[in-house]
């Protein structure tokens, strides 16, 4: 009889526990699932992060290059830009009309020195603007004046007042220039 007490108090004891360990263990698996599906997506996160900021820090060391091409290829351009009053300046005075053979001799000189001014800046990317007989571009033109001549088309340059230049494709000074622009009904009044 004692061994029949012995193994009715142990059966009964024995699943009550394994029901409580499978319980138990349950919750702590779904937690870690939980945890491990968390920390993908902040390992997702993360690495979206770590490759916008990598492409950014590519770009911004492109455009950093990008600027230190242009400040060398256009380092020159104010002083080209201040330099090229004067040379239109002495430009005018080689140009004059003299009956001095003495000043054309000097005149001829100072030509020579102007051109070939004109011809290391051109070979450094200096452009004159052409804009006699042109239409009309604010891109490149500035006007200073207009008239009216009905023979030529509307928008054309009639007179360039001051040449304009461009340097590596940059305009440096706009061509002051007199536009054409009339009407039909120019000194009519309606």
């Amino acid at each position: 009889m004692a061994e029949d007490i012995k193994k009715e108090t142990v059966t009964p004891v024995e699943p009550v526990i394994e029901e409580k360990k499978e319980t138990v263990q349950k919750p702590k698996k779904d937690k870690y699932k939980e945890q491990l599906a968390e920390r993908d997506k902040e390992i997702f996160k993360l690495k979206e992060k770590l490759l916008r900021e990598a492409a950014e820090l590519e770009n911004f060391k492109k455009r950093m290059q990008n600027e230190r091409i242009n400040e060398r290829k256009f380092a020159s351009k104010s002083l080209i830009g201040d330099l090229l009053i004067h040379l239109d300046h002495l430009k005018m005075a080689v140009n004059m009309n003299t009956e001095d053979p003495n000043l054309k001799n000097f005149l001829v000189g100072f030509k020579m020195i102007s051109d070939s001014l004109y011809k290391v800046l051109e070979d450094d990317g200096l452009k004159e603007i052409d804009a006699l007989n042109k239409q009309f571009d604010p891109k490149f033109h500035h006007a200073v004046e207009k008239e009216s001549e009905p023979e030529k088309p509307n928008g054309i340059n009639l007179k360039v007042v001051s040449k304009g230049y461009t340097y590596k494709d940059q305009l440096l000074r706009p061509a002051m220039v007199v536009v054409n622009e009339w009407s039909d009904e120019n000194g009519k009044d309606k």
